[in-house]
């Protein structure tokens, strides 16, 4: 992929998408399946905010029964058995096990019904594409079996439970790079690292029409007007802050933040299922296993600050532990000790009915600004990873209407992505662990989840220089991955090296060896100074300064890290 900003020459889009996000990534790849001349631009790096604050799944959104939200929950469930197709080697069944306590104060009848319903609302879950991947119908968990299977948690008011499956997301970051890399293979031209600054527009009468966008290449310095037909502003927790560059505020309705964070602890406190349930406080939480840890999540707290300020606090640390810690037998209580790695995200919401983010609807908006007076933009607010495919499908309908083509039924449901056209599966993933018995088979498992039909690719790279066999991880990620991220997925900073196109910093802080390594391969490659390479290094240290400053509290007393919140 090259970044198109850096040889732009003037000409004019049918489409320019702001944001490069999961949903700026599958609206870019949704117009130029569908022939429209479309560039993308992201301000940082793909998939580097909210769609990497994720829990790392694509479900349907149990929950969300609870509040009526059935036809949330019924496109949810479409769009993980269409994205379990179109991208297998990222999305896989995934056993939950929901445990129901006595403080629930739910009856067990109650949810049998939800699970029930559920299932029906799941129409299709056993008809995939690929038949190894059918997802199996929920059955009811007894208290002893959950407690044979999940030995951590506390047994005094566990009443039960049920096993029910939604799927993983193996790699969320590197999923909205294959929607971008499709992209990409019809036609559209991308950019990281450029800055939306600004809008061309020009005023007839009391409306504004907008005609491109001011870009500013921050790898570069070099300032363009991409001009475009239609602009869609995909920018997630920023789409209110994109709007307001045009100067019109009186027209802007500014979204809600909710605050989602996770920590990455070093001890497998589940192994094969995901364990959910309900703190005494009422909002759910997960324990996920993760490349032999586990991750823990989530949170949902109002942000009202500046987006570009958000950072995980340690308040938000502790509130995560203390309700993780009410279900968990005090041996296994968690303690800064524990943390690998803390992430954390804003969640653009359109609800502000609601006065608790926890309950906000996870639904998306679409709104043509014309009505507002700002003819030519597109909103797509709000919405989750799950449903991202959907709603660039709605969005690229109406954007089809606005510049008054023919309509184009979409394909987007039926197309492998790029990376991903797999049959089978388990048959590739075979087929490559005899191709290349210089990795053992479960490396070459997690390689092809990672890198898909690109593996080959990969592999040449790694196979032609000796230096770059050095293996990093028991997941065989290697220094070949390094080449690859800077010369073919547009990877500009260690960050995105280590966080987006390998997941090497998300088991915790690289050594200072390893850091080092792969700091110096990104140097010769990228035509750092010394300076910058110090700069990039720092940077990525910078990542893991909070968990640092918690392990330096290890010792504290449990009354600063309880239960006693819930």
């Amino acid at each position: 992929m090259i970044r198109f900003t850096e040889t732009y020459s003037g000409q004019t889009f049918d489409l320019l998408v702001i944001g490069g996000g999961i949903t700026g990534a599958t609206i870019a790849y949704e117009a130029a399946l569908r022939g429209l001349k479309t560039a993308l631009v992201e301000k940082k790096d793909f998939a580097s905010a909210t769609s990497a604050a994720t829990s790392k799944m694509i479900h349907g959104g149990l929950r969300y029964l609870a509040t009526g939200q059935l036809h949330l929950v019924r496109e949810s469930l479409l769009e993980r058995r269409i994205l379990s197709n179109i991208a297998p080697n990222f999305v896989h069944p995934l056993p939950f096990v929901f445990a129901i306590y006595e403080h629930m104060n739910t009856p067990a009848w109650t949810m049998h019904t939800g699970m029930l319903l559920y299932e029906l609302l799941s129409v299709g879950k056993t008809r995939p594409w690929d038949k190894d991947r059918k997802l199996p119908h929920f059955k009811h968990q007894p208290r002893e079996k959950i407690i044979h299977e999940f030995p951590p948690i506390k047994t005094h008011g566990l009443k039960g439970g049920f096993l029910y499956y939604d799927c993983r997301n193996h790699f969320p970051e590197r999923l909205t790079l294959a929607f971008i890399k499709s992209a990409v293979q019809y036609g559209a031209q991308v950019a990281n690292y450029a800055q939306v600054t600004g809008f061309i527009h020009e005023k007839i009468k009391d409306k504004v029409k907008i005609k491109g966008t001011l870009v500013k290449d921050l790898i570069t310095g070099r300032k363009l007007e991409i001009k475009a037909h239609l602009i869609v502003n995909a920018a997630g927790p920023w789409v209110d802050i994109v709007l307001s560059r045009l100067g019109q505020k009186s027209n802007i309705k500014h979204i809600r933040r909710s605050e989602g964070i996770h920590i990455i602890i070093n001890k497998p406190l589940t192994k094969e299922k995901v364990f959910a349930t309900q703190s005494p406080s009422g909002q759910h939480f997960f324990l996920i296993p993760f490349r032999g840890k586990t991750i823990i999540g989530t949170t949902d707290k109002e942000y009202t600050g500046d987006p570009d300020q958000y950072h995980v606090t340690r308040e938000s640390v502790d509130e995560l532990i203390n309700k993780v810690n009410s279900i968990l037998k005090p041996q296994h209580h968690i303690t800064y000790k524990d943390i690998d790695y803390i992430y954390g995200g804003l969640r653009p919401l359109v609800e502000d009915s609601s006065t608790n983010v926890y309950n906000a609807s996870r639904r998306y908006e679409i709104a043509d600004e014309a009505s507002k007076g700002i003819d030519g933009l597109i909103s797509a607010e709000g919405g989750k990873f799950t449903t991202s495919r959907r709603l660039a499908e709605k969005v690229v309908d109406l954007a089809l209407k606005k510049l008054k083509y023919d309509h184009i039924k979409s394909s987007s449901a039926s197309k492998f992505l790029v990376t991903s056209r797999i049959p089978n599966l388990n048959d590739f993933i075979k087929q490559k662990i005899a191709q290349y018995p210089m990795l053992n088979p479960h490396q070459i498992k997690f390689l092809v989840y990672s890198y898909g039909t690109e593996i080959d690719h990969l592999m040449d790279i790694y196979q032609s220089n000796k230096n770059l066999q050095f293996i990093i991880n028991n997941e065989g990620e290697n220094l070949a991955q390094v080449v690859y991220a800077i010369r073919y997925e547009m990877a500009r900073t260690l960050e995105d090296i280590i966080m987006r196109r390998t997941g090497i910093g998300w088991l915790g802080m690289p050594g200072e060896k390893i850091l080092n390594q792969i700091a110096i391969l990104a140097a010769k490659e990228l035509n750092w100074s010394h300076q910058q390479m110090i700069e990039q290094i720092e940077k990525v240290k910078n990542l893991y300064t909070l968990v640092q400053t918690l392990k330096k509290h290890k010792n504290e007393t449990k009354q600063n890290i309880s239960a006693t919140m819930d």
